[in-house]
């Protein structure tokens, strides 16, 4: 008689399984609060976008670049580098500047008026290394993102010019 008894007897199991809820569930929200307490989070909502970018090169030496898809992204937020030196700003101002040696010369057209607001899927942005004698074939091309807010970088597209 004490089997079936013994067997029927499920009374302690509710309270112990009960138990582990709760403590997982207190471990749980005690990561997450603290995350954000100690400013965790912030880092993790202030992320680079996701999104790709095409570089097509011609004949005398443009190059046109291509938002080919992913997340919208404010211009502002944008560079050119070319082999270390800021060949666009992201302001949407050109950089026509005789204080700017880029790829040996002394200036590299825009051939656009630049992008402006919001750089989305096809957006394009086109540079002549035409200008003032300048050579870019060969040179590290790339599209750089910069957070406004933690001054973080990270590159979003590369390529080698090759004109």
């Amino acid at each position: 008689m004490q089997l079936k008894q013994l067997l029927g007897d499920d009374d302690a199991v509710s309270p112990v399984i009960g138990v582990i809820l709760m403590v997982a569930i207190t471990v749980i929200l005690a990561a997450v609060i603290g995350t954000f307490v100690l400013g965790l989070g912030d880092q993790v909502s202030d992320s680079a976008p996701q999104a790709s970018f095409n570089f097509d090169f011609a004949d005398g030496g443009e190059v046109t670049i291509t938002h080919d898809g992913g997340d919208a992204i404010e211009d502002s937020s944008l560079d050119i580098i070319i082999s270390g030196t800021t060949a666009y700003d992201g302001t949407g101002s050109t950089s026509d500047s005789t204080s700017n040696s880029v790829c040996g010369g002394n200036a590299l057209d825009d051939g656009t008026d630049g992008w402006d607001g919001d750089v989305t899927a096809g957006s394009t942005l086109t540079l002549d290394d035409g200008a003032d004698g300048t050579d870019c074939n060969g040179e590290d091309i790339r599209v750089v993102f910069s957070s406004s807010s933690s001054g973080e970088t990270a590159t979003l597209g590369q390529a080698e010019w090759s004109s």
